[in-house]
């Protein structure tokens, strides 16, 4: 997880073990359903699968390397979250 969002995010996840292992305690929270904090994740998932596109279909942009992969998806999220700040 990078540094930034270590300091700035709270991360809200469901009750499975390992989120507690990766995430720093003072920035997760283990919520359930009837909270409704699952929504954003959700709602973040359905974006990202609609605006990056190679995560949906292996024929029109689809790349053939990891890296490009990974890079996508990291520009992705990097605007996404420039966009939140406005």
């Amino acid at each position: 997880m990078p540094p930034v969002y270590r300091q700035c995010a709270i991360a809200y996840t469901d009750f499975w073990a390992a989120y507690a292992a990766v995430l720093p305690s003072k920035r997760h929270r283990a919520v359930g359903k009837e909270t409704g904090f699952t929504s954003y994740v959700e709602r973040f998932n359905n974006t990202l699968r609609q605006r990056v596109s190679r995560l949906v279909r292996k024929t029109l942009s689809f790349s053939k390397s990891l890296e490009n992969h990974i890079g996508a998806i990291w520009y992705f999220i990097h605007y996404y979250n420039a966009s939140l700040l406005v």
